[in-house]
């Protein structure tokens, strides 16, 4: 009997960009199952609400067929248990988000030994683009359709307009 590797990749997906989807994508050739958690976030005080950035995970991820989309407002951890997630999925674009992410790291591990953390680099075409980024070029009508998938493209685009109001 084959087991069922569950992959769960929490995040605040600020929007979902296209370095989230490339380890989205290859986390599927990974995993039976990969599950983006959208995280809730208040104290990060997200420019897209939590339902808008649950929609825009769904378009962007919606051929393929071992990714669903939930959102979260608890630990990792106990999302982990709720889905039987033995894997969390972390992205690492630059030295940078080394340190940060070995810590959450360790502490999900002080949490539950038996839930591993994989650490997926996304390709290099990807490796400088960032939800934070997409923002501030928002702010100034700058150019970010090379930074997003297709799907969501128009939706981010007016969902700002009226958030930048």
């Amino acid at each position: 009997m084959k087991s069922c590797k569950i992959a769960l990749y929490p995040g605040t997906f600020d929007p979902i960009t296209n370095g989230h989807f490339d380890i989205i994508e290859r986390a599927g050739k990974l995993f039976d199952e990969v599950i983006v958690a959208i995280a809730e976030s208040k104290d990060k005080n997200p420019m897209f609400d939590l339902d808008d950035r649950i929609q825009m995970a769904r378009l962007a991820t919606m051929k393929l067929d071992n990714v669903r989309v939930v959102g979260f407002n608890n630990l990792t951890i106990e999302l982990a248990h709720e889905h039987d997630a033995g894997v969390l999925i972390r992205g690492l674009r630059a030295v940078s988000d080394f340190e940060y992410e070995l810590q959450l790291g360790y502490l999900n591990n002080s949490l539950d030994d038996t839930i591993e953390t994989v650490y997926l680099m996304p390709t290099l075409k990807h490796a400088f683009v960032s939800s934070s980024i997409v923002r501030n070029l928002l702010k100034f009508n700058g150019k970010i359709e090379h930074l997003l998938p297709a799907e969501i493209q128009d939706m981010v685009i007016r969902t700002s307009q009226c958030t930048l109001l």
